[in-house]
């Protein structure tokens, strides 16, 4: 389509878009008049048009376009329903890969060819024979939960290394996601301050209570699906901000990181998350291993322990419900984690005799709507790896973990070699925040739901990108903002070993 309208001349352009104006005007117009809902859908196909032609002649507004709708779909489920807005992920996937191809040109298609892509497409592959295990689960339950599990990081690695090649896409991605991460703080403190919409409230009412609703009081969860994916989230983005507002950056950019750390920290307590605490702690050993700053390590160390000892031999703020919930996640005698172990040693007997796991979608959401048939199904996952381990069996989860821990390993390496000063921040932002979300899905089903699985799978394909970036990098700091920060020297070594 653009391609048509430039070989055109301007008048020409000008008639026919002139006339296609009268055209919509008019149909919007008699379906206004016959049917409301029918002008809506007029005015979204013109609007999905307009979508189609910036798509199509800039192929990585999809992959913007994507990563808004993993953070707000939920939204479109909650409050209008009727139909499975997930596909739309797919349908988004899909027609960036469409515009990609049509100018397969301009992209250098070598990049592909790298372990991450070569590790998505390893998983997809085991994913696809698991249809043949002998558990003997449903087709339709596999179908449903590969494309979370496999499917999608298949289809999306390569896209960002395509499409996502530069550190200024780097640059706006990083806004994007904050700006993002912010709009769901500023939902969930109006849904904890100011009351909730008549779809979150509908959610509640049928089946959101039991969880979201303790003793009175509301565990926040804002646009996602649940108060475990909202407060992880949040906590991730506390790690992404905080990295920045320590990095040599421009001060106004610091400070406004700053402040959405403090909003994003806030959004976590009032999740009552517990499990977030531990992304806290694990991202915070990522940036004092990575930043090669001694006071910052030192600053750190201290401001975590102070942190710890707060939350583990005091009981300030026991008032505050965030407050609380967090504290308890030092308890380990606490109820709740008790009976995660105990249908840990329930799945470990029954699975002894399945090396190969009970097959994909056998347990959590799919198993109960799929496989009501199977005893793995009954089973509370509570966890994402421990999901992996019934679907899968010991030999997929040692292979996935074994997998996870070598593309953690590989992003640590990576940075550690990275020479611009700036860029190593921006990439100990989203490993710092990708690891916790990691940990976290030992507790909660997080990285393979939306937003963190975007969260994670971008971090991961930019960090092994950055090899591309820093060799483009002019000094080391990029945009030259500020001179290189005592103990952040650029380095001189060859960044090509740790990624050939």
């Amino acid at each position: 389509m653009y391609q048509f309208l430039s070989s055109l001349s301007q008048t020409q352009r000008t008639i026919i878009l002139a006339v296609l104006g009268i055209i919509v005007s008019v149909g919007v117009s008699i379906l206004t008049y016959l049917n409301p809902m029918g002008a809506i859908l007029v005015i979204l196909a013109a609007l999905f048009i307009i979508f189609l032609i910036f798509l199509f002649k800039e192929p990585s507004i999809g992959l913007f376009a994507l990563v808004a709708y993993c953070f707000l779909f939920g939204i479109l489920s909650r409050e209008i329903g009727g139909i499975a807005y997930g596909i739309g992920i797919e349908g988004l996937l899909l027609l960036t890969w469409i515009a990609a191809l049509t100018q397969y040109k301009r992209y250098d298609w070598k990049r592909l060819n790298n372990p991450l892509t070569k590790l998505m497409l390893m998983w997809f592959i085991i994913s696809v024979i698991e249809i043949i295990n002998p558990a003997g689960a449903s087709v339709i339950g596999w179908l449903q939960e590969i494309r979370s599990t496999a499917l999608f990081p298949v289809l999306f690695t390569p896209l960002v290394f395509l499409l996502f090649d530069s550190e200024k896409k780097l640059n706006w991605v990083l806004i994007l996601l904050i700006a993002l991460s912010l709009m769901a703080t500023m939902n969930g403190i109006k849904q904890q301050h100011i009351g909730l919409s008549s779809g979150e409230q509908r959610f509640l009412d049928e089946v959101g209570a039991v969880t979201h609703l303790l003793w009175g009081k509301l565990r926040v969860f804002s646009f996602y699906g649940d108060s475990g994916q909202f407060g992880v989230s949040q906590a991730s983005f506390v790690m992404i901000t905080i990295v920045l507002a320590i990095a040599p950056f421009k001060w106004w950019k610091r400070g406004l990181a700053l402040i959405a750390a403090g909003l994003s920290f806030y959004g976590m307590l009032i999740s009552g998350t517990r499990g977030a605490f531990f992304a806290l702690v694990v991202g915070a050993l990522c940036v004092f291993f990575l930043t090669k700053n001694i006071r910052v390590i030192i600053l750190g160390v201290i401001v975590a322990t102070l942190f710890f000892g707060f939350l583990k031999f005091t009981t300030v703020g026991n008032g505050n419900y965030g407050i609380y919930r967090l504290r308890s996640a030092l308890n380990f005698k606490e109820a709740s984690l008790n009976v995660r172990f105990n249908n840990q040693k329930v799945l470990r007997e029954r699975l002894q005799s399945l090396p190969f796991g009970g097959g994909l979608g056998v347990i959590g959401t799919w198993g109960k709507l799929y496989n009501k048939d199977k005893f793995l199904s009954t089973i509370e996952p509570d966890s994402y790896w421990v999901k992996v381990w019934a679907m899968y069996g010991i030999v997929g989860l040692t292979i996935w973990f074994s997998m996870m821990m070598y593309i953690l390993g590989k992003c640590c390496g990576i940075i550690w070699k990275i020479r611009s000063v700036g860029l190593r921040y921006k990439c100990i932002a989203l490993l710092s925040a990708t690891t916790g979300i990691f940990l976290c899905s030992y507790g909660n089903e997080v990285i393979n739901s939306m937003p963190s699985a975007i969260v994670a799978a971008l971090s991961f394909a930019l960090i092994f990108q950055s090899v591309y970036f820093d060799k483009k990098a002019p000094s080391p700091l990029p945009n030259n903002d500020n001179p290189p920060v005592k103990g952040n020297e650029p380095i001189n070594n060859d960044v090509k070993i740790i990624y050939s």
